[in-house]
């Protein structure tokens, strides 16, 4: 029996602080348009509460998204994870099944579409960051056919995983301390990954005609960097671009369909503007 004949399902995004999270907006449009009398809801969930949280589900739930901090947390709870979720170490999804707990990573579908829908090169490129979130940009970049990725971090440890990760699928790699990122900005693609206000001090460094950036932040955008980018004539995504496409892969995992991200955006624009 697939997904969508199984009855009302529940779904819910689980982080800690998890309040802000837009994933229920884009779930229920998604439902809605795909007929289904599902539920998703929001959790706040930290790491030390997590394994209480999953062993606790019943057979109503079908599956989880996950944000920071629980996307490497996940991993020992999980009886298997799909081969993007495994070289990236980042679980964003869990499926929930007959045949238990499975972990996938959409994040990097998501930022690959983002990248596809401004039309972004596949040349040299760079992450800006260390994180899960990092990593995942990484694969996006390589996978998208980019050879040569500098990735640029405050934390060396953090850079090496992101690098690592480049590496392993065939890229030449290389790594920047945080006092060189703007020599990267000039590179064909450039996707930052670094939190809210992190990236600030970089918009007076973005060359004149730049390439595509895409920046995870959503709240407040433009950011400085985006804003700058723009203005230098360069393509921007943003962090709400990312999202949406990384849940209409979640949604896909869920219910054993693909819904259509038209009115998934429309609701996700919507509530972004409200805030």
């Amino acid at each position: 029996m697939s997904a969508e004949d199984a009855g009302p399902r529940r779904a819910a995004v689980l982080g800690h602080p998890v309040a802000h999270s837009l994933s229920p907006v884009l779930h229920l449009a998604a439902y809605a348009e795909l007929g289904l009398d599902w539920s998703y809801g929001r959790h706040d969930v930290d790491e030390a509460g997590l394994a209480a949280f999953v062993e606790g589900l019943d057979a109503s739930w079908a599956g989880l998204s996950l944000t920071m901090p629980l996307k490497e947390a996940i991993r020992p709870l999980l009886d298997r994870v799909d081969p993007v979720a495994e070289l990236t170490g980042a679980v964003n999804t869990v499926v929930l099944g007959r045949d238990g707990r499975s972990g996938w990573n959409t994040d990097v579908e998501g930022i690959a579409v983002a990248l596809d829908e401004q039309g972004a090169a596949s040349g040299p490129s760079a992450v800006l960051g260390g994180g899960a979130t990092a990593r995942s940009a990484a694969a996006a970049l390589v996978q998208r056919g980019s050879t040569d990725v500098v990735v640029v971090a405050r934390r060396p440890e953090a850079a090496a995983d992101v690098l690592a990760v480049a590496e392993r699928l065939g890229a030449a790699a290389a790594v920047l301390p945080w006092r060189q990122a703007g020599q990267v900005l000039g590179r064909d693609v450039v996707v930052s990954t670094v939190p809210k206000g992190a990236a600030d001090g970089l918009a007076a460094e973005v060359p004149g005609d730049p390439g595509c950036l895409l920046d995870v932040v959503y709240d407040p955008w433009p950011t400085p960097l985006a804003a700058a980018w723009s203005a230098a004539g360069g393509r921007v995504a943003s962090g709400l671009d990312m999202l949406l496409h990384q849940a209409v892969r979640q949604v896909e995992l869920m219910t054993g369909r693909r819904p259509d991200p038209a009115p998934m955006r429309r609701a996700l624009l919507e509530a972004a503007a409200a805030r």
